[in-house]
This record gives structure tokens, C-alpha cells and sequence, in this order.
């Protein structure tokens, strides 16, 4: 196990650190302690270790994470996991909002609750939240998954593509051209693997499922109201 303090370290060496490791590294398990906060910790990652970060933190924890597994054992400042590539990130606590914004792969679990914006322009990232989530999330969603084993705010999926959503609890209200859609074995079988890979304790059948409409694609006059 290789630590850094960042009481006596700055954030700029940490992250060269971790940065300069590779495919072939053999000091794979990291620990960050006294985060106390800071922005942009354990960004840019490109190589199979894990990280534990000893705390909480600030804006863009894990962002552009490649390949690293980065364990927060507190709460996430805005944009946890930000145009995340692959790998998986775990947040103990909540993370504020836009977590996981524009991911394109990968998984992000958060075993709280995530506010606003949650998904916003996902690209193929996974995304489970034990707890609840905020307004706006899944804006935009283009692919992957976001499921939430809580509520969801107002505005869920707003002019989403193809983003799959499963809600288990109530959903505030949904976004323009979101709509329920059924829940087919397939999608059981996805929902199955999330919960599982994100080690929740969750009946898929408890979920209901959201996507797209289809009918924002194109401009059509028809639907001008709800651009």
C-alpha cells in the first residue's frame, strides 16, 4: 500500500504520482489521506489500481478516470467522475451535483444520494445511486444506464436519447420526451448485473423503467411546445 498525505503533499505532485503509473505498474493499491476538501483529486487516472481517498472532496474527483478503481470513503463535491472513460468509481456518501456528467464508460456508485443533474449528458457511462436523486438528471442522456434505488426530482430525462433510467422509488416528474416504457427481461438482466456489480441488496422487479420518446429526434412543428 503506498499512501500520500496531502497535509504534507501538494495536490499537483499526488496527481503526477498517480498519473505516471501504467499498465505494468506493481504498486497497484494507493491511499490519499487528509483530502479535507480539495478539487480534482485522482483525475486522469490510465492505469489498473485502486485508489482510497480517506475523506471527502471537492469539484471533479475522478475525472477522465481511465482504468482505476477510486474509493471515496465520503462525500463527492460537483462532477464526481466527470467524463469518466472505464474503471469504477465508489462514493460512500452523496455527491453533489452532476455526478458523472458526459461519462462515456465505466461505473459510478453512490451509496447516498446525488443532487441535481445526476447523468446530465451520459455517454455510455453506468451509473447506480443507492439514495435519491435531484432535478434535471439525465439530461440529455445519450447511452448507458442510470439507476436509482430512491426518488427522483423533477425534470427526470429531459430530452433524453437513448439513455436507459430505472427508478425504484417515486419520480417527481418526468422530463420532455420521457416517458415510462416497459420492463422486459432484457432489461431485468441489466438491472440485475448493476445492482450486483454495485453490491446493493435490490429486487430489479422493484424498478420501473424510462427512456425516450422518440419524438424530439427531428424538429416537427407539431411538437414546437415542448422544445
Amino acid at each position: 500500500m503506498q499512501t500520500i498525505d496531502l497535509a504534507t503533499q501538494t495536490l499537483r505532485e499526488m496527481n503526477a504520482t498517480l498519473q505516471a503509473q501504467k499498465d505494468q505498474t506493481n504498486a497497484t493499491q494507493w491511499e490519499i489521506e487528509n483530502p479535507r476538501g480539495a478539487h480534482a483529486i485522482a483525475v486522469g487516472l490510465d492505469a489498473p489500481i485502486e485508489v482510497t481517498v480517506r475523506g471527502s472532496t471537492g469539484y471533479y474527483c475522478a475525472g477522465m478516470n481511465k482504468q482505476a478503481t477510486v474509493h471515496v470513503t465520503g462525500s463527492a463535491g460537483p462532477g464526481v467522475a466527470e467524463n469518466m472513460m472505464s474503471g469504477t468509481v465508489i462514493i460512500d456518501g452523496d455527491a453533489s451535483q452532476y455526478a458523472g456528467a458526459t461519462g462515456r464508460g465505466g461505473l459510478l456508485v453512490i451509496k447516498g444520494n446525488a443532487a441535481s443533474r445526476c447523468g446530465i449528458s451520459m455517454k455510455g457511462i453506468d451509473i447506480v445511486v443507492q439514495g435519491n436523486i435531484g432535478h434535471m438528471s439525465a439530461f440529455m442522456g445519450q447511452a448507458g444506464n442510470l439507476v436509482v434505488c430512491g426518488d427522483a426530482g423533477d425534470a427526470l430525462g429531459d430530452s433524453l436519447y437513448e439513455a436507459r433510467l430505472f427508478v425504484r422509488g417515486s419520480v417527481k416528474s418526468l422530463g420532455a420526451d420521457c416517458i415510462e416504457k416497459e420492463m422486459r427481461p432484457e432489461h431485468l438482466e441489466i438491472l440485475r448485473d448493476l445492482l450486483a456489480r454495485a453490491g446493493i441488496d435490490a429486487k430489479p422487479e422493484e424498478f420501473r423503467r424510462y427512456g425516450s420518446a422518440r419524438k424530439l429526434y427531428n424538429f416537427d412543428v407539431d411538437n414546437a411546445a415542448a422544445y
